[in-house]
Protein backbone atom coordinates (compact mmCIF):
# COMPACT_ATOMS: atom_id res chain seq x y z
CA UNK A 1 0.00 0.00 0.00
CA UNK A 2 1.73 3.51 -0.64
CA UNK A 3 2.13 5.61 1.62
CA UNK A 4 2.24 8.71 2.45
CA UNK A 5 5.88 11.08 2.61
CA UNK A 6 4.74 12.94 5.62
CA UNK A 7 8.49 14.04 5.94
CA UNK A 8 8.71 15.94 2.86
CA UNK A 9 5.65 17.21 3.59
CA UNK A 10 6.61 18.60 6.86
CA UNK A 11 9.83 19.32 6.67
CA UNK A 12 10.48 23.00 5.79
CA UNK A 13 7.84 23.97 8.79
CA UNK A 14 9.82 21.20 11.52
CA UNK A 15 12.96 23.60 10.41
CA UNK A 16 11.22 26.31 10.56
CA UNK A 17 9.90 25.60 14.13
CA UNK A 18 12.95 24.57 15.56
CA UNK A 19 14.42 27.88 14.40
CA UNK A 20 12.12 29.56 16.14
CA UNK A 21 12.37 28.19 19.38
CA UNK A 22 9.57 25.35 19.12
CA UNK A 23 11.91 22.66 19.21
CA UNK A 24 10.09 20.56 21.41
CA UNK A 25 6.92 21.55 19.67
CA UNK A 26 8.68 20.26 16.30
CA UNK A 27 9.99 16.70 18.15
CA UNK A 28 6.49 16.03 19.40
CA UNK A 29 4.63 16.68 16.52
CA UNK A 30 6.76 14.66 14.04
CA UNK A 31 6.39 11.61 16.49
CA UNK A 32 2.90 12.06 15.97
CA UNK A 33 2.90 12.57 12.20
CA UNK A 34 5.03 8.92 12.29
CA UNK A 35 2.09 7.56 14.14
CA UNK A 36 -0.70 8.99 12.62
CA UNK A 37 1.09 7.43 8.85
CA UNK A 38 3.18 5.08 9.70
CA UNK A 39 1.81 3.13 12.60
CA UNK A 40 -1.46 2.89 11.74
CA UNK A 41 -2.05 4.80 8.73
CA UNK A 42 -5.74 5.35 6.83
CA UNK A 43 -7.43 3.08 4.78
CA UNK A 44 -7.88 5.72 2.25
CA UNK A 45 -5.12 7.29 2.04
CA UNK A 46 -3.76 5.03 -0.90
CA UNK A 47 -6.91 6.56 -2.72
CA UNK A 48 -6.30 10.08 -2.00
CA UNK A 49 -3.06 9.83 -2.57
CA UNK A 50 -3.80 8.18 -6.57
CA UNK A 51 -6.66 11.45 -6.47
CA UNK A 52 -3.71 14.10 -5.48
CA UNK A 53 -1.81 12.25 -7.82
CA UNK A 54 -4.15 12.69 -10.87
CA UNK A 55 -3.98 16.71 -11.03
CA UNK A 56 -1.75 18.22 -14.18
CA UNK A 57 1.47 19.83 -13.69
CA UNK A 58 0.86 23.34 -14.80
CA UNK A 59 3.34 26.14 -16.02
CA UNK A 60 3.42 29.08 -13.93
CA UNK A 61 0.09 29.11 -11.97
CA UNK A 62 -1.62 32.20 -10.87
CA UNK A 63 -3.15 31.72 -7.13
CA UNK A 64 -5.89 34.49 -5.61
CA UNK A 65 -6.08 34.31 -2.19
CA UNK A 66 -8.46 37.22 -1.52
CA UNK A 67 -11.57 36.27 -4.03
CA UNK A 68 -14.77 34.52 -2.75
CA UNK A 69 -13.18 31.46 -4.26
CA UNK A 70 -9.64 30.39 -3.53
CA UNK A 71 -8.88 30.79 -7.44
CA UNK A 72 -5.64 28.57 -9.04
CA UNK A 73 -5.18 30.26 -13.18
CA UNK A 74 -2.99 29.42 -15.83
CA UNK A 75 -1.52 31.88 -18.19
CA UNK A 76 -2.26 29.27 -21.01
CA UNK A 77 -5.71 27.38 -21.35
CA UNK A 78 -5.33 23.71 -20.03
CA UNK A 79 -5.65 21.34 -22.62
CA UNK A 80 -8.18 18.64 -22.55
CA UNK A 81 -6.50 16.11 -21.11
CA UNK A 82 -5.15 18.38 -18.62
CA UNK A 83 -9.13 18.78 -17.55
CA UNK A 84 -9.83 15.12 -17.36
CA UNK A 85 -6.68 15.37 -14.84
CA UNK A 86 -8.32 17.83 -12.89
CA UNK A 87 -11.42 16.84 -12.35
CA UNK A 88 -10.61 12.71 -11.92
CA UNK A 89 -8.27 14.10 -9.56
CA UNK A 90 -11.07 16.63 -7.74
CA UNK A 91 -13.72 14.23 -7.83
CA UNK A 92 -11.57 11.55 -5.80
CA UNK A 93 -11.09 13.96 -3.10
CA UNK A 94 -15.04 14.17 -2.59
CA UNK A 95 -16.93 15.39 -0.46
CA UNK A 96 -15.76 19.02 -0.33
CA UNK A 97 -17.42 20.65 2.16
CA UNK A 98 -15.47 23.85 3.15
CA UNK A 99 -15.21 26.39 0.14
CA UNK A 100 -15.24 27.12 -2.64
CA UNK A 101 -12.25 26.77 -5.11
CA UNK A 102 -11.77 27.08 -8.65
CA UNK A 103 -9.44 24.98 -10.18
CA UNK A 104 -8.42 26.39 -13.33
CA UNK A 105 -11.81 27.01 -14.26
CA UNK A 106 -13.12 24.02 -12.40
CA UNK A 107 -15.66 25.28 -10.17
CA UNK A 108 -15.77 23.24 -6.87
CA UNK A 109 -19.25 24.00 -5.12
CA UNK A 110 -19.04 23.30 -1.54
CA UNK A 111 -21.51 22.15 1.32
CA UNK A 112 -21.06 25.39 2.66
CA UNK A 113 -20.48 28.78 1.73
CA UNK A 114 -17.41 29.83 3.74
CA UNK A 115 -16.64 32.70 2.23
CA UNK A 116 -20.15 34.05 3.76
CA UNK A 117 -18.91 33.58 7.15
CA UNK A 118 -15.30 35.06 6.22
CA UNK A 119 -17.57 38.24 5.13
CA UNK A 120 -18.97 38.25 8.52
CA UNK A 121 -16.11 37.86 9.90
CA UNK A 122 -13.41 39.98 8.47
CA UNK A 123 -14.47 43.76 9.38
CA UNK A 124 -13.76 42.88 13.00
CA UNK A 125 -10.53 41.10 12.84
CA UNK A 126 -7.02 43.03 13.66
CA UNK A 127 -5.23 43.72 10.53
CA UNK A 128 -3.67 40.32 9.29
CA UNK A 129 -0.61 41.81 8.22
CA UNK A 130 2.85 40.53 9.22
CA UNK A 131 0.69 38.05 11.73
CA UNK A 132 0.93 34.33 12.69
CA UNK A 133 -2.20 32.73 12.98
CA UNK A 134 -3.52 29.36 14.63
CA UNK A 135 -6.40 28.35 12.55
CA UNK A 136 -8.28 25.54 15.17
CA UNK A 137 -10.73 23.32 13.60
CA UNK A 138 -9.77 24.41 9.74
CA UNK A 139 -11.06 22.14 7.67
CA UNK A 140 -9.79 21.58 4.31
CA UNK A 141 -7.86 25.16 4.83
CA UNK A 142 -10.48 27.12 3.08
CA UNK A 143 -10.28 29.92 6.03
CA UNK A 144 -6.40 29.47 6.38
CA UNK A 145 -5.65 30.96 2.23
CA UNK A 146 -8.10 33.51 2.85
CA UNK A 147 -5.78 34.53 5.88
CA UNK A 148 -3.09 34.80 3.26
CA UNK A 149 -5.02 36.74 1.09
CA UNK A 150 -5.17 39.05 4.15
CA UNK A 151 -1.26 39.35 4.14
CA UNK A 152 -0.72 37.10 7.53
CA UNK A 153 3.09 35.70 7.52
CA UNK A 154 2.50 32.24 8.46
CA UNK A 155 -0.72 30.03 8.91
CA UNK A 156 -1.02 26.90 10.70
CA UNK A 157 -4.28 24.78 10.60
CA UNK A 158 -5.02 22.05 12.11
CA UNK A 159 -7.59 19.52 11.87
CA UNK A 160 -7.34 15.66 12.61
CA UNK A 161 -9.51 14.94 9.00
CA UNK A 162 -7.68 13.33 6.89
CA UNK A 163 -9.55 14.01 3.68
CA UNK A 164 -9.23 17.84 4.88
CA UNK A 165 -5.63 17.32 4.29
CA UNK A 166 -5.31 15.64 0.71
CA UNK A 167 -7.73 18.63 0.15
CA UNK A 168 -5.54 21.12 1.46
CA UNK A 169 -2.83 19.28 -0.53
CA UNK A 170 -4.34 20.19 -3.57
CA UNK A 171 -3.80 23.60 -3.53
CA UNK A 172 -0.66 23.40 -1.72
CA UNK A 173 0.41 21.47 -4.84
CA UNK A 174 0.54 24.53 -6.99
CA UNK A 175 1.99 26.94 -4.70
CA UNK A 176 4.29 25.52 -2.59
CA UNK A 177 6.44 28.43 -1.10
CA UNK A 178 3.06 29.49 0.55
CA UNK A 179 3.50 29.68 4.31
CA UNK A 180 0.63 27.44 5.00
CA UNK A 181 0.47 24.40 6.56
CA UNK A 182 -1.90 22.20 7.97
CA UNK A 183 -1.96 19.44 10.67
CA UNK A 184 -3.69 16.74 11.18
CA UNK A 185 -3.77 16.70 14.97
CA UNK A 186 -6.36 18.03 17.29
CA UNK A 187 -6.48 20.77 19.60
CA UNK A 188 -5.10 18.63 22.72
CA UNK A 189 -2.60 17.30 20.79
CA UNK A 190 -0.72 20.79 20.99
CA UNK A 191 1.75 22.01 23.92
CA UNK A 192 0.13 23.54 26.21
CA UNK A 193 1.26 27.49 26.94
CA UNK A 194 2.34 27.85 23.44
CA UNK A 195 1.90 31.46 23.75
CA UNK A 196 3.21 31.59 19.56
CA UNK A 197 0.50 33.20 17.77
CA UNK A 198 -0.94 36.41 17.45
CA UNK A 199 -4.48 35.51 16.08
CA UNK A 200 -6.10 32.56 16.83
CA UNK A 201 -9.08 30.95 15.24
CA UNK A 202 -11.75 28.50 16.49
CA UNK A 203 -15.02 28.20 14.21
CA UNK A 204 -17.18 25.94 14.61
CA UNK A 205 -15.56 23.53 17.30
CA UNK A 206 -16.50 24.89 20.81
CA UNK A 207 -19.90 22.86 20.81
CA UNK A 208 -18.00 19.83 19.78
CA UNK A 209 -15.80 20.33 23.27
CA UNK A 210 -17.23 17.87 26.52
CA UNK A 211 -15.49 20.91 28.23
CA UNK A 212 -15.95 24.23 26.63
CA UNK A 213 -14.28 26.24 29.18
CA UNK A 214 -11.18 23.85 28.79
CA UNK A 215 -11.01 24.67 25.17
CA UNK A 216 -11.16 28.24 26.14
CA UNK A 217 -8.04 27.44 27.94
CA UNK A 218 -6.37 25.64 25.56
CA UNK A 219 -6.64 28.31 22.76
CA UNK A 220 -5.67 31.46 25.15
CA UNK A 221 -2.51 29.45 25.52
CA UNK A 222 -1.44 29.28 22.28
CA UNK A 223 -1.70 32.97 22.46
CA UNK A 224 0.74 35.56 22.84
CA UNK A 225 0.10 38.58 25.19
CA UNK A 226 -2.29 40.77 23.38
CA UNK A 227 -2.97 38.33 20.82
CA UNK A 228 -6.73 37.81 19.34
CA UNK A 229 -9.22 34.93 19.24
CA UNK A 230 -12.00 35.10 16.76
CA UNK A 231 -14.71 32.60 18.28
CA UNK A 232 -17.72 31.53 16.25
CA UNK A 233 -19.86 28.39 17.46
CA UNK A 234 -23.46 27.44 17.42
CA UNK A 235 -25.66 29.44 20.22
CA UNK A 236 -29.05 29.81 21.49
CA UNK A 237 -31.29 32.57 22.68
CA UNK A 238 -31.58 32.96 26.57
CA UNK A 239 -30.33 34.99 29.68
CA UNK A 240 -26.59 34.79 30.99
CA UNK A 241 -26.46 31.39 32.44
CA UNK A 242 -28.29 29.28 30.07
CA UNK A 243 -26.74 26.74 27.80
CA UNK A 244 -28.58 23.85 25.95
CA UNK A 245 -27.38 20.47 26.16
CA UNK A 246 -29.05 18.20 23.91
CA UNK A 247 -30.26 14.79 25.17
CA UNK A 248 -28.29 13.04 22.04
CA UNK A 249 -28.31 14.65 18.88
CA UNK A 250 -28.64 17.95 17.66
CA UNK A 251 -29.08 18.46 13.80
CA UNK A 252 -28.07 14.40 13.36
CA UNK A 253 -24.64 15.51 14.77
CA UNK A 254 -23.91 13.58 17.89
CA UNK A 255 -20.84 15.09 19.21
CA UNK A 256 -22.42 18.49 20.31
CA UNK A 257 -22.44 19.37 23.51
CA UNK A 258 -22.95 22.95 24.73
CA UNK A 259 -24.96 25.61 23.13
CA UNK A 260 -24.64 28.71 25.34
CA UNK A 261 -26.62 32.31 24.68
CA UNK A 262 -24.40 34.86 23.50
CA UNK A 263 -24.39 36.47 27.54
CA UNK A 264 -23.29 32.98 29.05
CA UNK A 265 -20.77 32.78 26.03
CA UNK A 266 -19.34 36.63 27.09
CA UNK A 267 -18.62 35.23 30.57
CA UNK A 268 -17.19 32.06 29.92
CA UNK A 269 -14.43 33.75 28.00
CA UNK A 270 -14.65 36.12 31.11
CA UNK A 271 -13.88 33.77 33.24
CA UNK A 272 -10.99 32.04 31.73
CA UNK A 273 -9.18 35.19 31.45
CA UNK A 274 -10.28 36.60 28.12
CA UNK A 275 -10.92 41.09 27.60
CA UNK A 276 -12.48 42.96 25.81
CA UNK A 277 -15.15 40.29 24.71
CA UNK A 278 -17.51 41.37 21.97
CA UNK A 279 -20.33 39.19 19.94
CA UNK A 280 -20.02 40.63 16.52
CA UNK A 281 -22.17 38.65 14.33
CA UNK A 282 -24.86 36.36 15.27
CA UNK A 283 -26.33 34.90 11.91
CA UNK A 284 -29.01 32.12 11.53
CA UNK A 285 -28.09 29.19 9.09
CA UNK A 286 -29.73 28.33 6.41
CA UNK A 287 -30.25 26.34 3.72
CA UNK A 288 -28.27 28.62 1.29
CA UNK A 289 -25.02 28.51 3.19
CA UNK A 290 -25.27 24.78 3.81
CA UNK A 291 -26.93 22.78 1.33
CA UNK A 292 -25.83 19.52 -0.78
CA UNK A 293 -24.08 19.98 -4.43
CA UNK A 294 -22.78 17.87 -7.06
CA UNK A 295 -19.39 17.97 -5.17
CA UNK A 296 -20.74 16.95 -1.74
CA UNK A 297 -23.50 14.30 -2.34
CA UNK A 298 -24.80 13.38 0.65
CA UNK A 299 -27.27 14.68 3.74
CA UNK A 300 -26.87 18.45 4.28
CA UNK A 301 -28.87 20.84 6.64
CA UNK A 302 -32.26 20.29 4.98
CA UNK A 303 -32.46 16.88 6.22
CA UNK A 304 -31.23 17.91 9.59
CA UNK A 305 -34.07 20.50 10.12
CA UNK A 306 -37.89 19.98 11.09
CA UNK A 307 -39.77 19.48 7.80
CA UNK A 308 -43.39 21.15 9.23
CA UNK A 309 -41.18 23.52 10.70
CA UNK A 310 -37.45 24.36 9.37
CA UNK A 311 -36.81 26.99 12.43
CA UNK A 312 -36.41 23.89 14.25
CA UNK A 313 -33.76 20.80 14.30
CA UNK A 314 -35.62 17.77 13.54
CA UNK A 315 -34.89 16.73 17.29
CA UNK A 316 -37.11 19.77 17.98
CA UNK A 317 -34.07 22.07 19.21
CA UNK A 318 -33.83 25.85 17.70
CA UNK A 319 -32.39 25.73 14.46
CA UNK A 320 -28.90 26.84 13.79
CA UNK A 321 -27.52 30.43 14.77
CA UNK A 322 -23.82 30.87 15.11
CA UNK A 323 -22.48 33.64 16.94
CA UNK A 324 -18.58 35.60 16.16
CA UNK A 325 -16.54 36.89 19.40
CA UNK A 326 -13.86 38.59 19.19
CA UNK A 327 -11.59 38.75 22.41
CA UNK A 328 -8.12 39.21 23.37
CA UNK A 329 -5.71 37.35 25.95
CA UNK A 330 -4.20 40.28 28.39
Amino acid sequence: MATFDWQHCYQPLLEELANNGHNPWADTLRGQLRRRFDENPHGDIARWMDALGQLPDIDHPTVRFDASAITLGSNAPLTRAQHAQLESGLLGLMPWRKGPFDFFGTYVDTEWRSDWKWDRVAPYLADLRGRRILDVGCGSGYHCWRMLGDDAARVIGIDPGLLFLFQFLSVKRYTPDAPADLLPVRMEDLPSGLEAFDTTFSMGVLYHRRSPLDHLLELKGTLRRGGQLVLETLVVDGPEGYSLMPEDRYGQMRNVWFLPSCDTLLRWLDRTGFRNARVVDVTDTTTDEQRRTDWMRFNSLEDFLDPDDPGKTIEGYPGPKRATVIAEKP
